[in-house]
Order: C-alpha cells, then sequence, then structure tokens
C-alpha cells in the first residue's frame, strides 16, 4: 500500500502505540486524525506532530460515532485509512470475587463491539477511495490469554476473529484488512503488568506496522508474538504456559 498522501484516523491516537503510528504517518506525508477521550493529552500530542487533527472522541458513545462519522464525511471526504487502536485494559485475578463479568463486558464493549460499529459506519467512505485499509490492533493474547488480563485476552481474541473474516468478506473490494499484533509494550496501560521492564517500545510497533502496510502483510506479529504464534502451532498448552511463565 502507498503510504503518503493518504488520510488515516487513528482512535486513540494521543499516546502510547497510536500515537508513535500519527509520527510516523505524519512524517510520511499523511494527514492523521487522532481521537481521544481526554482534550488535554488530544492537544499535547497534537502540538508534537505536524499535518495532525485532534479531535475528541468516545468510541464507545453512540452518538459521537455517528457525529464523527458525519464530520469526516463533510470535512475529510478522502479519508482512506481507519486504524482501530482504543482499547481498555483491566488486570485481576478471576478467582478473587471482582465482579469479572463487569470487567469483562467494559472491555468487550471497547474492544470488539464498539469497533466493529465505528468500522461499520466508515466503511461506505472507505469503499470510495481508490486505496484503503482497515488496521485492527489486537495482541499476542489473542494466540494465548494472559491470566493477568483474561477477559482482556478474551476481547482481543473475538477481534482476531472478526478481523480475519471482514478481510475475507472484503478480499475482492479496493479496502485491505491488517491486523496488528504487539506483545507487552511499554505503554502506560501496560505497567500493571510489567510493561515498564519488559515491554517493547511502542516506536517499533509503529515501524513494523508501516513496514507491514507498504509490503501488503496483513498479519503483523510483532516480537515476541512471532514465537507464541508459532508455538500455537505446534503445543498450544506450551504457548499458553509461555505467556504466563509456568514451567510445563
Amino acid at each position: 500500500m502507498n503510504l503518503t498522501k493518504n488520510t488515516v484516523l487513528i482512535s486513540g491516537g494521543s499516546a502510547g502505540i497510536g500515537f508513535e503510528i500519527a509520527k510516523l504517518l505524519t512524517e510520511k506525508g499523511n494527514h492523521v486524525i487522532i481521537t481521544g477521550r481526554n482534550q488535554e493529552r488530544l492537544d499535547a500530542a497534537a502540538a508534537k506532530l505536524s499535518n495532525v487533527t485532534p479531535l475528541l472522541f468516545d468510541v464507545t458513545n453512540e452518538d459521537e460515532v455517528i457525529q464523527l462519522v458525519d464530520q469526516l464525511k463533510s470535512k475529510f471526504p478522502d479519508l482512506n485509512m481507519l486504524i482501530n487502536n482504543a482499547g481498555l485494559g483491566h488486570t485481576y485475578d478471576l478467582t478473587d470475587n471482582q465482579e469479572a463479568w463487569k470487567k469483562a463486558a467494559e472491555e468487550m464493549n471497547t474492544n470488539y463491539i464498539s469497533l466493529i460499529r465505528l468500522t461499520e459506519k466508515l466503511l461506505p467512505q472507505l469503499l470510495e477511495q481508490k486505496e484503503s485499509a482497515i488496521v485492527n490492533v489486537t495482541s499476542i493474547t489473542a494466540f494465548a490469554p494472559s491470566i493477568k488480563i483474561p477477559t482482556y485476552s478474551a476481547s482481543k481474541a473475538a477481534l482476531h476473529s472478526y478481523t480475519e473474516g471482514l478481510r475475507l468478506a472484503l478480499k475482492d473490494s479496493v479496502v485491505k484488512v491488517f491486523e496488528l499484533m504487539p506483545p507487552l509494550v511499554d505503554t502506560e496501560f501496560s505497567r500493571e503488568i510489567g510493561g515498564k521492564e519488559n515491554g517493547i517500545s511502542p516506536v517499533v510497533v509503529a515501524t513494523d506496522l508501516t513496514d507491514a502496510l507498504e509490503a501488503n502483510t496483513y498479519e503483523i506479529h510483532v516480537g515476541a508474538t512471532a514465537q507464541i504464534f508459532a508455538l500455537t502451532r505446534t503445543s498450544p498448552q506450551a504457548a499458553l504456559y509461555a505467556m504466563n511463565g509456568i514451567q510445563e
């Protein structure tokens, strides 16, 4: 895919992986629209970038989704890339009576249901372009769940399945469907699970994505994700134990 002169929407683009993707894409000559739920963080991120438009937006709010889609149609008719990066995760012990179902409902709504809604509503606009792309950011946990973030892992597994189905459904269209699968990354979200000490830089994730977009590599196994994925092909249990630091 050509990586210049695109108009790109990145949900959750004010920090972490989303911000680094925005930075790389603007440096390559694309116009990037970043969204987030915190105006201060959005403004701070936008101040560090060129050729960027920050928009306050909550992907879980249906009214705001409708407003955003209408705004994009009128102000950014050339929008041809959607990067679904916004996400939410809870760390907790499944056996500790912490109302896992409530946490799972929130994660599934943010990481899966809301993403499908936004994608569906933007798809007509993407189909009007000469070349378009959808990038869904899943996780290494789509292949082997982490017990520290169990229902987050489940939401990413659901998103992985949806992405494969969407890619197949759009195979004869102008829309290419990519899946970015990071391992543990050094971001604010991952600090509770050791991201600061053991996570890779979000710059690495962003670079792997842009390289994959240019090469039309649709599944992007970043860092340790490649090893876990390979292990699932031979021994799913070994992959699960490796993900959770358990000796067989």
